[in-house]
């Protein structure tokens, strides 16, 4: 039996559509039971549904740690709702953020619409203290350039500032005293500087970094200041940790600071889920599929969640550490339209959660996925849903309809158009982040989560040639699981000062000792023991020449480039001779949250229903396809040559069947 957990402790996963809740509470046993609780989303003002949806648990009064998963951040990048920023930076680069990287975003086209720059011209500031490739400073920042800095500032009347001065990375003191300076002189003007949010090279991508830091910092200290309000009043005995990008939590205070580092929070819990269900099912080999009600959230796990420094929200490169994945805009609520060449779509465009699919009844008309979905009899209609939502097949009947009198099908056929549409939205995903980097897929098995997701399964594992599949037990909220088994921790980095030695060891270990420092520290602050602390190291490694990188685990040079070797010809189809030089170090600290074991088959609210079967699926009962299995909070469609079983735990085991020899 493994270790379990002191107090109630609970994951919250704010989406778009629905925001989701599970509590994992110890027994006297030395067990653990789940309480689920799902509540519709209130986008205008996220920390209402969570405060109504804890009261609602009747668990409020209870001491808990709360683990929080949310979608502020990023829904403000991409609706371009940030703060009003001015960005900070040398003389003679304050176009630095317009120019970016000149990437055309089509390839053949000549001609494309401009794309409005983050910043606009009037809100670029240039000053002094600049540093040099080597680090010597190359023009001093002096007592005249910060006044001045100061009387722009006020002129502007900014909310924000982001610094990003050259080669800050190597130096930070110019950088520091800006932002010491600003700090003292516009007291309630969130500064950002870009030494702190991302010390590594490439100014586009660490302006970019500071600038997304100090636009959404306003917002998420807002949003996190109102609900921890909201949770002294509800719950006083609570502590709030929220979930980063990169899969570990924070706390709400440092989070606050860090706006940048959540904008992939829900996700990360969604894969963090995925990595503890795997290790309790000894199944290291792991296709992630979380569909919900706006989006799908794709990626792959070969014994661990993938980090990486290369993502990409919208139109910009985000920079900081990551969960690995791919988001599409396919979802339950993805609505189906009619192109102006007569061609079916499906998305990106969502219902959302108002007014949500036309069958929610709550005065959406439009036809969608799970419309689609409950037409072709893959849904319950009628019976009641997470959140009090009961389906209404004559509205996604009306709505469908509408659509099929448009392309000339009748609605049926449109109905398996919609979804076979989504599904290779999907499949092209999936491919994307195995296929196209060297992996088979059949070699993994699909775990599907989220509202939607065991929908689509079996449809997406034979598209992508995987017999087995899994969809786990309490799917629909599998992503605030994550949050409640997520380990408290952050990861560094810096960027390595070039160096002409052909073992860069000593430097590396150097560099370690810092971060290692930098990170005992920020966590004295939070009130944890160092000595507790776990730590992991990584490099990104290069050929000489090139500009992209690989992240390869530390031991030492040797070993390290060997695998930076394999790696690469694993990714790429090759390795070259040519020298290799580390560019980036990379340290994960954490503290791992209290572990538990799964709890074996339990009642949840809503009762779980096996259609075309009679009675329930229990416990070790297998069925074949076609039939549905309904639960609270996500619904699993077990297509025809199909078979579904059930584990103890609750989770339904999907596997294609073999006829006379054949699949």
């Amino acid at each position: 039996m493994a270790e379990t957990i002191p107090m109630l402790r609970v994951g919250i996963d704010v989406g778009g559509t629905f925001t989701d809740f599970l509590a994992v509470r110890a027994l006297e046993n030395g067990a653990v039971e789940f309480l689920l609780h799902k509540v519709p989303s209130t986008p205008e003002a996220p920390e209402r549904a969570v405060l109504a949806g804890l009261e609602a648990m009747g668990i409020s009064g209870e001491a808990m740690q709360i683990v929080h998963g949310s979608t502020v951040a990023t829904n403000a990048l991409l609706e371009r709702k940030g703060a009003r920023t001015a960005f900070v930076t040398n003389r003679g680069f304050a176009d630095l953020l317009t120019l970016a990287r000149q990437t055309r975003p089509h390839l053949y086209a000549l001609e494309f619409e401009p794309v409005p720059p983050p910043v606009p011209a009037g809100l670029c500031l240039e000053t002094g203290g600049r540093v040099g490739a080597d680090g010597a400073t190359i023009e001093p920042l002096t007592g005249q350039d910060l006044a001045e800095l100061r009387a722009q500032l006020r002129e502007l009347q900014v909310e924000a500032v982001a610094i990003n001065l050259l080669f800050a990375f190597l130096d930070p003191s110019h950088e520091q005293a800006i932002e010491a300076a600003l700090r003292k002189a516009l007291p309630g003007v969130f500064v950002s500087r870009s030494s702190r949010v991302l010390p590594e090279y490439k100014e586009y991508e660490r302006g970019v970094a500071v600038w997304l830091n100090a636009s959404l910092g306003p917002l998420a200290s807002g949003y996190l200041r109102r609900l921890e309000q909201g949770l002294g009043r509800l719950a006083p005995a609570s502590s709030l940790q929220v979930m980063q990008s990169s899969g570990e939590t924070i706390s709400a205070a440092s989070a606050a600071d860090s706006a940048v580092n959540l904008l992939l929070s829900g996700p990360a819990g969604g894969l963090a889920a995925v990595q503890y269900l795997g290790r309790q099912l000894g199944e290291p080999k792991l296709l992630s599929f979380d569909m919900g009600g706006t989006s799908t959230d794709v990626a792959l796990l070969d014994g661990a969640v993938g980090i990486t420094s290369e993502g990409q929200l919208g139109d910009f490169p985000v920079a900081v550490p990551m969960v690995d994945m791919h988001t599409i805009g396919a979802g339950g609520g993805s609505i189906a339209h009619v192109d102006s060449g007569g061609m079916l779509r499906v998305g990106p465009t969502s219902a959302g959660a108002e007014p949500g699919p036309a069958c929610y009844g709550k005065g959406g008309v439009d036809a969608t996925v799970t419309d689609a979905n409950l037409l072709l009899g893959r849904l319950p209609a009628g019976a009641p849903l997470a959140g009090g939502l009961a389906l209404d097949a004559g509205l996604a009947h009306r709505a469908v309809g509408e659509l099929a009198g448009r392309i000339g099908l009748d609605i049926e056929a449109t109905a398996r158009g919609i979804v076979s549409i989504a599904n290779e939205h999907m499949v092209e995903a999936i491919r994307r982040i195995s296929v196209n980097r060297g992996f088979d897929p059949a070699e993994f098995l699909l775990v599907s989560f989220g509202g939607a997701g065991g929908l689509h399964v079996c449809a997406l594992a034979e598209a992508l040639g995987v017999r087995r599949a899994l969809a786990p037990a309490h799917a629909g909220v599998l992503s605030a699981l994550g949050m409640a088994v997520a380990d408290q921790g952050r990861q560094f980095s810096r960027t390595l000062q070039r160096s002409a030695a052909s073992d860069p060891t000593e430097q590396i270990n150097e560099a370690y000792r810092e971060l290692l420092g930098r990170a005992a520290a920020e966590f004295a602050a939070e009130g944890l023991d160092a000595a507790a602390m776990r730590t992991r190291q990584a490099v990104d490694v290069r050929y000489v020449g090139q500009s992209s990188v690989l992240q390869v685990p530390w031991s030492d040079w040797p070993e390290t480039l060997a695998r930076f070797h394999d790696l690469h010809r694993r990714r790429y189809g090759y390795a070259l001779e040519t020298r290799a030089e580390a560019v980036n170090v990379r340290l994960r600290a954490w503290f791992p949250s209290p572990s538990f074991d799964l709890p074996t088959r339990q009642q949840a609210p809503g009762k779980t229903r096996a259609r075309r079967l009679p009675g329930e699926l229990a416990a070790g009962e297998s069925l074949t396809g076609p039939a549905v299995i309904a639960e609270y909070a996500s619904t699993t469609w077990v297509a025809e040559s199909w078979r579904a079983r059930r584990d103890a735990f609750g989770n339904v085991l999907l596997e294609q069947c073999v006829k006379n020899g054949k699949l």
